[in-house]
């Protein structure tokens, strides 16, 4: 049971990680800190981009722990391939989460 859990968590922290870099992508660089107001507009970048990439990673990690335990593990575990099997499907994943997000945010104008 402790094997399971360990794995993942390992899982989840990959998935947090993938949506900070994906907003990371989005937002580009920081801004440089020169005076008073770049240095709030800095720390905001950050608060922003580590509270939007986190929930972008929670739901990541949700979906995908969702589509492992009720599909991989059925079907692929056997697999010598499975962990691959399993990156690919986070990626994916996150691909069709980043063109939801963009939908949501540039086309239907939601968030």
């Amino acid at each position: 049971m402790l094997k399971i859990i360990t794995e993942y968590v390992l899982w989840t922290i990959a998935s947090l990680f993938l949506g900070v870099g994906y907003m990371y992508l989005l937002l580009g660089p920081a801004p440089e800190d020169t005076d008073t107001i770049s240095f709030i507009v800095s720390k905001i970048y950050f608060i922003g981009l580590f509270q939007v990439g986190g929930t972008i990673g929670a739901i990541l990690a949700v979906l995908f722990i969702l589509f492992d335990v009720f599909y991989l593990k059925g079907n692929w575990q056997s697999s010598p391939q499975f962990f691959k099997i399993r990156a690919l499907s986070m990626l994916v994943i996150l691909v069709v989460l980043a063109v939801v997000h963009y939908l949501l945010e540039k086309t239907f104008d939601v968030i």
